[in-house]
């Protein structure tokens, strides 16, 4: 029998966090070809002059056209310009349009083309304990161009009044405090979305931050067609400080891609497991309702999301309602956020875990409140399995990460979604339980 120390020596070399690394830090970065004689960091937030590795978000026009890399020296910041340029018409499509041609910026609504009166929007961002990140975020939010969004900050069941104070003290009347004294990230956004006054309601992470014109290119895909009920956006790191947060790049990077999508249940799907698969649409520290169709729906289930034995899968539920119920969701790439990964190894494979035991739990709540889905998702399983282990998650962007890591973490994301229905019933009746005590 092993004795304690033995016991956590084996635990570590399961891990994916266990081995050494020598991996160096990445800058992020962002190059507008229309100025390329500066680089700023993520969400514009001021110019920087990077030195060592470098991944560029590569814009046109503030259209995102994709992700490039290059290697900065100090004092030379021009080079690594021109390489990044370079890189940019070599590796991607490049629109070639005439100088002369008046471009609208992609995300921005053209108020000289449509009716007066744009759609009013309610941000909510939902925290918990984490004041020393927020403001990050809150600052982002508050910029954006959009006039009048209405900005709220949901404190959910914080163990002090730290958050109430900075939101209160440093931005005043530009955001709405307001606590949910249960835990749950599902709750936390309920009670955002409760109090809302926009006809969008626009989520996002105290982690994240929101590009200028984030909102804007929401509001812009609402406007496109009225039977677009959920609109996803792009989700770019904010920093590659760390092997976990490369590691996590590398392992679930942006595979939505640069071009706008959309999913109706009005035609026949191209996959058909994408019903089920609804990761592929979006997350939650980047997505967009019509206020009145998630209320609906009846907004998030509170026996899924962070802060429950579920872990996640709250998003999921809603693209999938959103889908089911007749109306479209829609990826718009011009909605950026970064967001700020896990920056820990041991960190990053509770992350995963929890990847997979939100899915297996967003998979009970569907069947769970639509049996009928469970007849078509067990014929489709066969060929999930096997989109599962050729493609899911696994390579979604080239780089030196070793396969061992990679298959560590997929195993661990398995094992939590065979986890994720049991987790999912657990707190369904822990939460009838309280209730029934309360």
């Amino acid at each position: 029998m092993m004795n304690g120390s033995d016991q956590r020596t084996a635990a570590a070399r399961r891990r994916p966090a266990a081995r050494d690394s020598f991996y160096a830090p990445v800058c992020v970065v962002e190059l507008d070809l229309d100025e390329p004689s500066e680089l700023r960091s993520p969400g514009g937030l001021g110019t920087t002059a990077p030195v060592g590795r470098v991944l560029a978000l590569v814009r046109l026009h503030g259209h995102p056209l994709g992700l490039v890399t290059a290697t900065g020296t100090a004092g030379d910041s021009a080079t690594l310009r021109r390489a990044l340029v370079d890189a940019a018409h070599r590796e991607l499509r490049v629109p070639a349009l005439p100088s002369t041609t008046p471009v609208a910026r992609p995300g921005q609504v053209d108020r000289a083309r449509v009716p007066a009166g744009p759609p009013t929007v309610s941000v909510i961002v939902c925290t918990r304990d984490r004041d020393a990140m927020l403001p990050r975020c809150l600052d982002s939010v508050v910029r954006t161009d959009y006039p009048g969004a209405e900005v709220i900050v949901v404190d959910n069941a914080p163990t002090s009044d730290a958050t109430e104070v900075l939101v209160r003290s440093r931005y005043g009347d530009r955001v709405r405090y307001v606590r949910e004294p249960l835990p749950g990230l599902a709750r936390a956004r309920n009670r955002g979305l409760s109090i809302a006054r926009g006809a969008i309601c626009a989520f996002t992470d105290d982690d994240a931050i929101a590009d200028s014109r984030w909102v804007d290119a929401l509001v812009e895909a609402f406007r496109s067609d009225d039977r677009i009920a959920c609109v996803t956006g792009l989700v770019l790191p904010a920093e590659l400080e760390t092997e976990a947060q490369f590691v996590l790049e590398e392992y679930s990077g942006p595979s939505r891609g640069f071009a706008a999508q959309s999913w109706s249940l009005r035609a026949p799907l191209d996959d058909p497991l994408a019903q089920f698969s609804v990761g592929r649409f979006g997350m939650g520290a980047n997505m967009a309702f019509r206020t009145d169709v998630l209320r609906a729906l009846g907004g998030f289930d509170p026996a899924t999301g962070t802060g429950t034995p579920s872990r996640g899968g709250e998003d999921l539920l809603s693209f999938q309602q959103v889908l089911t119920s007749g109306h479209t969701v829609a990826y718009q790439p011009d909605a950026i956020v970064w967001h700020r990964h896990r920056r820990t190894m041991e960190a990053l494979a509770i992350q995963v875990r929890g990847f997979g035991v939100g899915f297996g739990a967003y998979l009970a709540a569907a069947v769970s409140r639509q049996p009928s889905l469970l007849v078509k998702l067990v014929r489709r399983l066969p060929y999930g399995l096997w989109r599962w282990h050729t493609s899911h998650r696994f390579g979604a962007r080239p780089g030196p990460v070793d396969g061992d890591t990679l298959r560590g973490l997929r195993r661990l994301e398995r094992r939590g979604l065979l986890y994720g229905p049991f987790c999912y019933l657990y707190t369904l009746w822990q939460q009838r339980h309280v209730r029934a005590g309360g």
